[in-house]
């Protein structure tokens, strides 16, 4: 007879050596997803150590693919190629739970590239969500004043029984602590429709953790990743000075 115990710890020996081997060595196990954390690394690779069916929920805003340059010069790593498009997603598909839904930002203009990753992931596109903006984040031929994301779906999912409207307003962060920084406020009625508190909720592209923040603040668990070290350090001092709301 097999002894499930020792076999259970020789799979996760294994497991935790494969992940170090593949740099996984900031995640604090294979096999689980952990809750209120914030990994530095490529998520792609993190997301596989992490438990399937998992997640309540994820949003995200990834990088547009539009080679971003701020007015200050700062860029967004991985904003120069789509090569992590569709890895990244069907890695989310697979954590999050069926029933649950993923909000993910784009780039307006590489809609198309978004669009199939989110298809050959197993997402069905069930929203559109336009963010209004009270200023231009730039102008060429139109001056562009809102963000955009899609309500995607895993399986059949229920309606939600206060649906938001279509268009929320978007607070300037003065995007102080990230490039293209996204504000909480904008955030806390997506996560506070789309799920319950104690729900786990995912950005594997957290940059200063202002979906973690959200979540945090609505009572909600939270698992983050940033690739960027000096951002993945701003998300980690933001949420330890973060306070859960009173229910």
């Amino acid at each position: 007879m097999t002894n499930l115990s020792s076999s259970t710890s020789a799979t996760r020996s294994s497991n935790a050596w494969l992940a170090r081997k593949q740099g996984f060595e900031r995640t604090a196990d294979l096999g689980f997803t952990p809750r209120n954390t914030i990994h530095q690394g490529d998520c792609t690779r993190l997301m596989t150590g992490m438990e399937a069916n998992s997640v309540d929920l994820i949003l995200t805003d990834p990088p547009y693919i539009t080679r971003y340059r701020g007015r200050d010069g700062c860029t967004v790593a991985n904003d120069d190629n789509a090569r992590w498009l569709k890895p990244a997603f069907a890695e989310m598909h697979r954590l999050l739970k069926p029933g649950g839904f993923a909000v993910s930002f784009y780039g307006w203009n590489k809609v198309d590239l978004f669009v199939e990753a989110w298809k050959a992931a197993g997402f069905r596109l069930v929203g559109h969500l336009v963010f209004r903006k009270r200023y231009a984040s730039s102008a060429r031929f139109l001056r562009y004043e809102h963000e955009q994301a899609y309500l995607l779906a895993k399986g059949n999912v229920e309606l939600p029984a206060d649906p938001i409207p279509d268009v929320i307003d978007f607070p300037y962060t003065g995007n102080k602590l990230h490039p293209t920084q996204k504000p909480v406020e904008a955030l806390t009625p997506l996560i506070r429709t789309f799920s319950q508190p104690g729900d786990l909720i995912l950005d594997p592209f957290c940059g200063s953790g202002s979906t973690l923040a959200a979540a945090k603040m609505l009572g909600r668990n939270y698992v983050g990743i940033e690739l960027s070290a000096k951002h993945h350090e701003t998300a980690m001092a933001r949420l330890r000075n973060t306070r859960r709301r009173a229910a």
